[in-house]
């Protein structure tokens, strides 16, 4: 991008200082970047679960040694090797050891169903898998339905600090943390695989060759299988090493709470944490009470999250006896996040939250506020980082560039863009258009180059022949003192189409009545906008990375077939 004005990318006189517009990427991949931070770290921790603490050099002798049992096996260049894991050190060292010996590795969500994983196993074209002992005898009993052949299973209690290990060997199987595995052909225990000799690789890769098939959440349908290349995901690191310029090497410490087998997860917890050399504590059920201990125990500098996890630390109890001064900055992504919620955390810690944006087509992310010293717009998704580039485009051509401050769907291209679907040629032609990716998500770009997400494509409510974006009404919502968590949906209305449904959470101990919301948006929202109904509930369905699930609400109110027309 060198060459180009600010004149036609705007937002390039809003990047913080010190900050390029364009990257000079070293053509390395993540295993150099983890190489280069055991050479100048050794001793420094990298991993810490629950207070049992692993160096780099330690472990990347446990990554050597899982690399060395996948290449015993037969693992070669291209083979699919698939996780099953929350975050546990396993999990990190797993994915490592398959990206260094040229493997491609297919994370999966431990909460998934026997058919969503048969769907990812088979369509990957998985062969090996490591998972958690908890679900071995499942996986086994699956396997035939699949081209897996190994099974390595790991434990919640193979890596606990004293006196945890013993504890959680008396009360583990009482307390359902663990189980006894039954034994079968090709089934290992993890400590017994890397407990063999460490060894050297010299598989010859290419940058372009894919590193993860990362499935996407599935919002419309099967899960699709991104293809992600060595040089889109070491390039998404680079973009964010020059974007936190003020973080220092070796010097910080990462919550790493954001589930590794999201993409979200592996990039800003996992990937550019070692790179950059940090302590990672890892938390591997994210609820509020877990974050606040993990915080008032680890005193993490960075912390990478998504909206829910905000909302939830917010209004749990313990908040008020945390104290939260170690944060440099934390980042928010994969949702929108509210305001309020933006501001009340800043109070709080002392530390500004940088909202973004991100897709697993984009590894993820692409756009950020700045951080250090450019100007932050609250409620934005920030500017395109270096070397990306983004722009609005009609709804119904997909080409035509709106004018400033007008609504169309986000598209953008950068070198961190997916390589593109598995096995989906037709799909991959649809998304990448030209060199441009559509993203399916409606936004608009101020005269600065911020963009603003006004919500997805697909979520669009018709009201009456106007547009209505369920997010200006949540946003509306969650200005409401009582409110903890809204979500807004279409459903079906005899005149105008469709209309407005809200689903709401209250704060604990709070009471409201429908007529108090309505009443509360009737002068904030244009009359077309108003809901027509609101549902009162204790929580609201959310994807293991915390984002609120408007399908499921959808689904769930067309099977009730309860659309009303009162108003």
């Amino acid at each position: 991008m060198s060459g180009t004005t600010h004149h036609e990318r705007p937002w390039l006189s809003s990047y913080g200082e010190g900050v390029p517009s364009h990257v000079a990427y070293d053509e390395i991949f993540l295993s150099d970047f983890l190489e280069r931070s055991v050479e100048r770290f050794p001793h420094k921790t990298a991993l810490n679960f629950q207070g049992f603490k692993l160096s780099y050099r330690e472990t990347d002798r446990m990554i050597k040694s899982m690399a060395a049992w996948l290449t015993a096996i037969g693992v070669t260049k291209g083979d699919r090797v698939a996780i099953l894991l929350p975050n546990l050190i396993p999990c990190m060292v797993g994915y490592y050891a398959i990206l260094r010996v040229g493997g491609v590795a297919v994370m999966n969500n431990p909460l998934y169903t026997d058919r969503e994983l048969l769907h990812q196993f088979n369509d990957s074209g998985a062969r090996v898998l490591i998972t958690l002992d908890l679900l071995a005898d499942r996986m086994v009993a699956l396997r035939d339905q699949t081209a897996i052949r190994e099974i390595v299973y790991t434990s919640i209690g193979d890596y606990l600090p004293f006196p945890k290990n013993l504890l959680f060997a008396l009360m583990g199987r009482r307390k359902k943390m663990t189980v006894d595995v039954t034994p079968a052909p090709d089934l290992f225990k993890w400590t017994a695989v890397v407990d063999r000799a460490p060894s050297e690789f010299s598989e010859s890769l290419d940058l372009d060759d894919v590193a993860m098939c990362q499935y996407t959440g599935g919002t419309t349908g099967l899960a699709k299988g991104v293809m992600l290349t060595h040089r889109n995901l070491s390039f998404q690191i680079q973009q964010a090493k020059v974007w936190f310029s003020e973080f220092r090497e070796g010097g910080e410490c990462c919550l790493c709470a954001l589930p590794w087998f999201h993409i979200f997860g592996i990039t800003c917890a996992l990937n550019y944490p070692v790179a950059m050399g940090w302590e990672m504590a890892l938390v591997p059920k994210p609820g509020a009470p877990q974050l606040l201990a993990a915080i008032r125990k680890f005193r993490p500098t960075f912390l990478p999250l998504v909206p829910t996890m905000y909302i939830g630390m917010l209004n749990d109890p313990a908040i008020d006896k945390t104290d939260m001064t170690s944060i440099k900055a934390s980042f928010s992504g994969s949702a929108p996040l509210p305001v309020e919620i933006t501001r009340e955390f800043e109070r709080r810690s002392g530390a500004i939250i940088v909202e973004g944006f991100g897709m697993t087509e984009a590894s993820p992310v692409t756009h950020m506020n700045p951080f250090s010293g450019g100007p932050r717009k609250v409620g934005s998704i920030g500017v395109p980082v270096p070397d990306t580039d983004a722009r609005v485009v009609d709804l119904v051509d997909g080409t035509r560039p709106m004018a400033v401050g007008e609504i169309g769907e986000m598209v953008l291209k950068g070198p961190q863009v997916m390589k593109g679907y598995h096995n989906r040629p037709d799909t991959t032609a649809e998304t990448l258009v030209d060199g441009w990716l559509h993203t399916g998500d409606i936004a608009r770009m101020d005269g600065d180059g911020y963009f603003y997400i006004v919500d997805r494509k697909k979520d669009m409510i018709l009201s009456g022949g106007y547009n209505v974006y369920p997010r200006e009404i949540e946003d509306v919502i969650y200005e409401h003192p009582k409110v903890q968590e809204v979500c807004a949906i279409g459903i079906p209305h005899a005149h105008r189409g469709e209309a407005v449904k809200v689903f709401v959470v209250m704060k604990r101990g709070e009471t409201a009545t429908e007529v108090e919301m309505l009443t509360f948006c009737s002068d904030k929202l244009a009359k077309y906008k108003w809901p027509v109904a609101i549902a009162f509930c204790h929580d609201l369905p959310k994807s293991t990375v915390g984002k609120i699930l408007r399908k499921d609400l959808r689904a769930a109110e067309a099977q009730t077939g309860r659309g009303t027309s009162r108003v």
